[in-house]
């Protein structure tokens, strides 16, 4: 059985970019899985039913990113307690009897990701933003924080969703303006969860103390914040962090095989992320 074909990839719009490739490709080099393949196809929320519909047997999962996270559920057969509390799949495994079976690895992904620097547990912590990785990150506090988290958000209806992810997630959650954004950065954990530049004017508000800050961002790396944050000897975690550890329950999901080498993934993804 071992010399049959199985193959896997990354959906989304727009999808060059992506570093699921690289990941799990040398995940399946360091399992010896040489009859795997992973590639990447560019599918929006249109194409997908059609793309899915299309696979054969010899398909075995797939990861999805923005903004299929949503679009594919109502295509599945079953969808895991952990996804169903963001509604956001990032992962379908098919079953051998034809099933499809949507999961989500980014919030045991963060999880993870926070404990490999020593973070189990912690009494309060911020947010940065309110879009859909935040949703994800309020879900790995339920596991992490035990006090209130504040959410920084730009309009009252942003600050509304937060409150009813909160309540879902069972997850004490303030809002807070903004404007105030600064106000995060003395909280004992900081999740960045906002694009590209959005932080880039904190850098002067960083603590003399810093907690942990953990920046969703992988490219450009580092942001101003995380090289602020690190320049005061604060804690960072990184998206490249979340996106190995994500990527690696993936793998063993698709391919049964427990144990992915971490290293592995995250010296092929500095590795291309050096070369870009």
């Amino acid at each position: 059985m071992a010399d049959i074909r199985r193959r896997a990839a990354v959906l989304g719009s727009p999808i060059a970019h992506s570093l699921s490739p690289v990941l799990h490709r040398a995940a399946y080099a360091e399992l010896g899985l040489d009859h795997w393949s992973y590639d990447r196809f560019e599918v929006d929320e249109a194409a997908l039913p059609a793309f899915v519909e299309g696979l054969d047997g010899s398909w075995a999962g797939l990861s999805l990113t923005m903004p299929l996270k949503r679009a594919i559920i109502p295509l599945l057969d079953e969808v895991s307690a952990t996804a169903a509390s963001v509604e956001a799949v990032n992962t379908v495994v098919f079953t051998e009897d034809g099933r499809r079976v949507g999961d989500n690895t980014d919030i045991p992904g963060m999880i993870a990701a926070l404990r490999e620097r020593g973070v189990d547990k912690v009494d309060s912590a911020a947010v940065l933003g309110a879009g859909a990785t935040a949703s994800s990150a309020l879900a790995a506090l339920a596991a992490v924080c035990a006090g209130p988290v504040t959410a920084y958000v730009r309009s009252p209806e942003r600050a509304a969703e937060m409150r009813g992810w909160g309540e879902r997630l069972g997850v004490d959650v303030v809002t807070a303006d903004w404007a105030d954004a600064e106000a995060a950065l003395s909280a004992p954990l900081v999740i960045a969860t906002t694009p590209a530049g959005a932080t880039d004017a904190f850098t002067g508000s960083v603590p003399e103390a810093p907690g942990i800050l953990f920046d969703v961002l992988y490219e450009p790396w580092p942001t101003a914040l995380v090289a602020a944050w690190s320049g005061r000897a604060g804690a960072v975690v990184g998206g490249l962090d979340l996106l190995v550890h994500q990527a690696a329950l993936q793998v063993e999901r698709m391919t049964g095989v427990p144990q992915v080498s971490l290293t592995a993934m995250r010296d092929a993804g500095l590795e291309a992320l050096e070369s870009r």
